[in-house]
């Protein structure tokens, strides 16, 4: 009985064809995430957002459209789009790592399922409202039992490794670990506001402040930290900056959350404040502005690689700054979506166009990235998109400008040719084979 605990607690010795078998599996799973990543991020993403902003450009108004639209164009970018793109890469990463167990490809594919068909779901419930009250929750709870999995798929990862780590996690794993947990909190509370509304709302949009806050959870408790932890980890290697600064990494976690309880408890002044404050304690940290003491890796790339990963943070200051002037002075919105437009697509989208279009095909087989000129042309688009549109959402909604309700759909055409832009990239990539099959 004793021999075959110990036989059973042994690993078996893997051959290099079950290996090599795994690794394309593993590649498969991490391509269909990034492809229903991209097709969330070009229709019920960005194309609703469009939709969404020539509709207000043309009844200059903001409440002439519909909440529920706006949501689902929110929820299709942040959990569909972004969402399924970390879940997709946590997974490969941790099982290339040999932190996961063999059958957690199995259980990838039964997160991507219930993950995609709950963010389906919830864009079909804000938009079409057909059949609502069921769908909303349905929507949460399939997104749920999918992150569930992959949750506790991770969490275990040390359990099932045959060589656990015997030192504490670094600083930038810790950044992630808390990004999961602002993803995991982010999720329970939608799940319970979707079973609230579909019980006692008259249409599936969620009450506006509660919204906001769940926004703001969203991207400075998930996204936020997820891509710090992340630049902490690659941007030494692929920039050539300095390690990251564990102490202020942390303290800047430390801030957000501490923003992000604010908010929760009502205190919406106090919460905007801390947010610059945690940006620049971030870009301290992370030493982005800083001259980098080794070459940048550039191969395959773009070398505006590096001028964008600084560029993003540029963004990150506007959207903090904008966030704190929203709590004092805002009246119709504009300040307010002209800070989440800045953080979420000129902090956050800029980064995933730069750092996936590095990353992704390498992670998918081996890879050279289609073309780096496609990917410096989808970041010049993407930023000169952002840029009229948060320069003029603020006059525009506010009242102070004709001319700029003019500007905000060409913001949106702009900005969704730099989304297609990105997309076309890395389809073409994917459709290539491997750089070592092609040399061959």
């Amino acid at each position: 009985m004793r021999a075959n605990s110990a036989s059973a607690g042994r690993t078996l010795p893997v051959t290099p064809a079950q290996s090599a078998e795994r690794e394309l599996r593993l590649q498969t799973v991490l391509i269909a995430y990034v492809l229903a990543g991209l097709f969330f991020m070009l229709l019920p993403g960005t194309f609703l957002g469009v939709w969404n902003l020539v509709s207000i450009s043309s009844r200059r108004a903001l409440e002439s459209l519909s909440p529920s639209w706006l949501q689902a164009h929110g929820q299709a970018q942040i959990f569909g789009w972004i969402g399924t793109f970390i879940i997709g890469i946590g997974f490969y990463s941790l099982s290339k790592m040999g932190r996961l167990a063999p059958f957690a490809v199995s259980r990838a594919w039964i997160c991507f399922v219930l993950w995609t068909a709950g963010a389906s779901l919830r864009w079909l419930a804000g938009v079409v409202e057909w059949h609502w009250r069921f769908l909303l929750p349905l929507s949460a709870l399939l997104q749920l039992s999918g992150f569930l999995i992959f949750f506790f798929t991770v969490s275990g990862h040390r359990a099932n490794s045959a060589e656990p780590s015997r030192h504490r996690p670094e600083p930038w794993m810790l950044l992630v670990i808390a990004s999961t947990f602002g993803l995991l909190f982010s999720l329970l509370l939608n799940c319970g506001a979707d079973l609230w509304a579909a019980g006692q709302g008259v249409t599936p949009a969620l009450p506006h402040s509660f919204d906001q806050r769940l926004v703001a959870l969203e991207a400075w408790g998930f996204l936020v930290p997820a891509i710090w932890g992340f630049n902490a980890r690659w941007l030494p290697v692929f920039v050539g900056l300095r390690a990251a600064s564990g102490k202020f990494l942390l303290t800047a976690l430390a801030l957000v959350w501490t923003s992000i309880l604010a908010d929760l408890g009502g205190l919406l002044i106090a919460s905007a404040l801390v947010l610059p404050v945690a940006a620049i304690t971030a870009i301290q940290a992370l030493h982005v502005w800083q001259p980098a003491i080794h070459p940048a890796k550039t191969n395959g790339i773009h070398p505006s690689f590096r001028f964008f990963i600084r560029t993003a943070y540029v963004w990150l200051l506007v959207a903090s700054s904008l966030w704190a002037l929203a709590a004092w002075v805002d009246h119709s919105g504009g300040i307010w979506g002209a800070a989440r437009h800045a953080l979420t697509v000129g902090f956050i989208t800029t980064m995933v166009f730069a750092i996936g279009q590095r990353v992704l095909p390498a992670f998918g087989g081996g890879r050279v990235l289609y073309s780096p000129r496609l990917m410096f042309f989808s970041l010049v688009t993407l930023n000169i998109g952002c840029a009229l549109r948060v320069g003029s959402e603020i006059p525009a909604y506010e009242g102070y400008s004709v001319i700029a309700w003019r500007l905000l759909p060409c913001s949106a055409v702009i900005e969704l040719l730099a989304v297609a832009l990105f997309a076309a990239n890395l389809l073409a990539t994917f459709v290539r084979p491997p750089a070592h099959l092609a040399a061959s």
